[in-house]
């Protein structure tokens, strides 16, 4: 699905950082050792989805919902948030990696795409790539 319009990105953000929020969760219960450390990271998507509609909320407006600031495939930012049973704890790991590489690269395009037209929206989703960049080094320190 191509997202065009600012709502239909807000909206697969949400998608996302719930996504990802529950993978974490999931994690947390599979792995207690690490619990509060993936625990944090569900509380932290759950604040990101804030910081996000607050700056969209703040910025938007029907000249700019009623066009196209973006042009973005989903598709391309899917993953699959269940870990399989088999799944041992380096795997989890990767996994973990892998999906907020794909988050990571979707909030840093999404930003490139709607500088010209938005600033506060942009600017907090490049907050979210810093985050994002953060938690990838934190769980290779995991491994």
């Amino acid at each position: 699905m191509i997202l065009h319009t600012a709502s239909e990105v807000i909206s697969f953000c949400k998608k996302l950082e719930n996504e990802s929020a529950r993978f974490y969760r999931d994690l947390s219960l599979k792995y207690t050792e690490h619990k509060d450390f993936f625990t944090s990271f569900a509380k932290e998507n759950e604040a990101n989805i804030v910081q996000i509609e607050r700056a969209y909320y703040g910025v938007i407006s029907d000249a700019i919902e009623g066009g196209f600031a973006f042009d973005i495939e989903s598709d391309s930012y899917a993953f699959e948030a269940a870990l399989p049973q088999s799944a041992n704890y380096a795997d989890a790991l990767a996994k973990a990696s892998a999906i907020e590489e794909k988050i990571l690269k979707f909030y840093a395009d999404a930003a490139r795409q709607s500088d010209s037209l938005m600033a506060d929206v942009p600017r907090t989703f490049r907050q979210v790539v810093k985050k994002r960049e953060s938690r990838i080094s934190k769980l290779k320190q995991l491994a």
